[in-house]
């Protein structure tokens, strides 16, 4: 077994007679607030075998009827078991290629994540991090769906900082075994499987363990003695937290057992290099309303020592009829969004008024006008900043970046045993 957190599982896949392109659905997490989308999933599905059958889209999280399909999803997964709709291959990684809808390619490899060393917690020295907050009131609905389920599958997608290609470099198609391709539905791109030998699996352990090496992890961040960061939660936060939750729950039910080789210890995850020219991080900008807008900006230029001098940190602001760019001097971040939120977040408290997040320059400047508030356009985030970040500050600020369109997020198409 690899001594990095991440390393081979046994990993279902459906099988031939299933129809791929029907089988794959996108994260639970995406179109929280589109119905349409999950209806049109559900028509083109229609009776088939499909892994929405499998999953609960969190826009029905919050539904009357919530328990019931819970308790359906649970009653399907079984019935997949026993109709022979998977096949498992022990002890694999799965390599995947997977042409977002810009024709991009993103590459990545699904094996486990160990839980014992994941911690989500903010300040955390684990070898597996959250980079933004962990919601915990966001766990319970979601634990629900993972207790009394035998199966889980992973929308998680987990960075590594390799700028040299180490991991991904050691991978030849060529030379693998394809197990499924498929285009994906809804603007999804396409995908295609290989399974990984276990030549290469051993090449892709090593190469993980040198990123791992704690010299050469200090160096690489010009720090001194600091707990190895490797693996940086990308996509599926709340699902690595809510399994790790339901495998701390399950330990404590039974304090005399060993659950050391139990199959809640591990998660089915996907990593994908922080380097690679498929992940695009694309800042969050604030809106902030139903506040004195000149008092907050004279406290803000105040504490932040705000000034038309270039700084390293900067951000725009716009209302309905201007718009200035601040220099901040103070700062209280590695990033010019974590001066920005914690200024606001502790004005709001004391102050009131509403921040929302929002996507698109064009977006957060017509909102602004709308509610007669204040817009604060961000830059977007420099993907080498993710991981020294994380390391000095514990977390990002909530809602730094958007990894990518919803379209591009992953999709379901691999599965795993959590029940004995």
């Amino acid at each position: 077994m690899n001594s990095t957190a991440f390393h081979s599982a046994d990993i279902l896949i459906p099988a031939d007679s299933i129809d791929m392109h029907k089988w794959s659905v996108i994260a639970c997490d995406q179109y929280t607030s589109e119905p349409e989308y999950w209806d049109a999933v559900s028509a083109e599905i229609g009776g088939d075998r499909s892994s929405l059958n499998l999953i609960l889209p969190e826009i029905y999280l919050e539904d009357d009827n919530v328990a019931d399909r819970i308790n359906n999803i649970h009653k399907t997964m079984e019935q997949y078991i026993a109709d022979g709709v998977f096949t498992e291959y022990k002890d694999a990684m799965v390599y995947v290629e997977r042409v977002q809808s810009n024709g991009i390619v993103r590459k990545g490899i699904i094996g486990a994540i160990d839980l014992e060393q994941y911690d989500f917690n903010k300040g955390s020295t684990s070898q597996v991090r959250a980079t933004e907050a962990t919601v915990v009131e966001r766990i319970p609905p979601r634990l629900k769906v993972r207790q009394g389920a035998p199966l889980e599958l992973p929308h998680i997608m987990i960075l590594i900082d390799d700028p040299d290609d180490t991991v991904m470099g050691q991978l030849d198609t060529s030379k693998l075994r394809k197990l499924y391709s498929t285009e994906l539905m809804q603007n999804g791109g396409s995908i295609d499987g290989y399974l990984v030998d276990k030549d290469t699996q051993e090449k892709i352990d090593s190469a993980l363990a040198a990123l791992a090496d704690p010299d050469t992890f200090n160096k690489k961040y010009g720090l001194d003695n600091c707990p190895v960061l490797l693996y940086a939660m990308g996509d599926g936060n709340h699902s690595l937290a809510t399994a790790k939750e339901y495998y701390e729950q399950l330990k404590k039910s039974d304090p005399s057992r060993d659950f050391s080789d139990h199959p809640a210890r591990y998660a089915l995850a996907e990593i994908v290099d922080l380097h690679s020219a498929a992940l695009k991080f694309e800042a969050i900008h604030r809106l902030v309303y139903n506040v004195d807008c000149d008092k907050l900006m004279n406290e803000m230029k105040n504490a932040l020592a705000l000034s038309e001098s270039p700084a390293e940190q900067w951000f725009t602001c716009c209302t309905a009829d201007s718009e200035k760019k601040f220099f901040i001097g103070n700062t209280s971040s590695n990033l010019s969004v974590g001066s920005l939120q914690n200024f606001l977040d502790k004005y709001i408290k004391e102050n009131g008024g509403k921040i929302d997040y929002i996507h698109g320059i064009d977006n957060v400047k017509a909102l602004a006008a709308k509610h007669n508030g204040l817009a604060f356009i961000l830059p977007d985030m420099d993907k080498a900043q993710l991981f020294p970040t994380v390391i000095k500050d514990g977390a990002l600020p909530r809602k730094t970046f958007s990894m990518g369109h919803a379209d591009d997020k992953r999709f379901y198409i691999e599965a795993r045993r959590i029940t004995e």
